[in-house]
């Protein structure tokens, strides 16, 4: 992946995906499967820009039917992802709705389960950050509410939603994040999220691993999304990632491999409860 150049620039939240400069690689032209998620089936919220859509991407060519929950105003992005996913061969289900609400999450996984005959795997993506704030105080409740019910109550929902459908063998795979271990201080209320993420994640292995259902988390390093030009200042995202140890924000199909490795038991029938860091060298630890 080479250090691409990202000029200043900005969108309003919650950003897409073709006026980025330049776009992200989500492993359209670059991802090969191995046949490592044959016949399962996958919810992946979030699923249609970024780390989302190249996990959807992936567990595609992997084999998999893949259903993927988006915002309403994101449906150009979603075609896209559909349309990929579809070249794969595979049946791509789509489920806009604000997973704010707690009755629409939890029908996008009855809507996912009608379509696709059952749920296999379920991939934790969606989520939101603002980093446009000078500190703690310019912290607003409703920028609060925005954060804390799309990356943790919607992830409550949507899990506590699936896990009954979930068989012996089946998966989850949560979006955790290196701001759960080096907090960023404007984004005080993304990393509380993402730590409380990791929490979760170890509580539910516990807990499913009897039933069969292993669950663990990937956190990813500064990956070049749509959410990044919405909610950093234009300024930053010249040098967004640069302060990794390899000196360079990473492209959403560099992590999906993750997901894909954690999702398969052909890979990981003996993981679960852990953190995959996919950082650029930052330690998740």
């Amino acid at each position: 992946m080479s250090d691409a150049v990202r000029p200043a620039q900005q969108q309003e939240p919650p950003g897409l995906t073709e006026p980025m400069i330049p776009r992200p690689d989500h492993g359209e032209h670059s991802y090969t499967g191995h046949d490592l998620l044959t016949g399962r089936r996958a919810l992946v919220t979030g699923g249609d820009s970024g780390i989302g859509r190249a996990v959807a991407i992936a567990f595609a060519r992997e084999g998999a039917d893949v259903a993927i929950s988006y915002l309403p105003q994101e449906q150009e992005d979603a075609d896209e992802t559909a349309r990929w996913v579809r070249d794969a061969g595979r049946e791509c289900v789509l489920l806009p709705g604000d997973l704010c609400d707690e009755e629409t999450a939890r029908g996008v996984v009855r809507q996912a389960v009608d379509a696709l005959g059952g749920l296999d795997l379920l991939a934790n993506v969606a989520g939101f950050q603002m980093a446009r704030r000078e500190s703690f105080d310019d912290l607003t409740t409703e920028d609060l509410d925005r954060v804390m019910k799309t990356n943790l109550y919607a992830l409550f929902w949507v899990t506590h939603e699936a896990v009954p459908h979930l068989p012996e063998g089946s998966a989850i795979v949560n979006c955790s994040s290196i701001q759960a271990y080096q907090p960023s201080q404007s984004l005080v209320d993304y990393a509380a999220t993402k730590a409380a993420i990791n929490n979760l994640t170890v509580n539910l292995a516990a807990e499913l691993g009897p039933r069969g259902i292993r669950v663990s988390a990937v956190a990813p390093g500064p990956i070049w999304t749509p959410l990044q030009p919405a909610t950093q200042p234009p300024e930053k995202v010249e040098t967004f990632g640069r302060d990794t140890p390899l000196g360079r924000a990473g492209e959403p199909a560099e992590v999906a491999p993750a997901f894909v490795f954690l999702a398969s038991t052909v890979t990981a029938s003996y993981v679960s409860g852990t953190v995959l860091g996919v950082t650029g060298g930052k330690p998740v630890f």
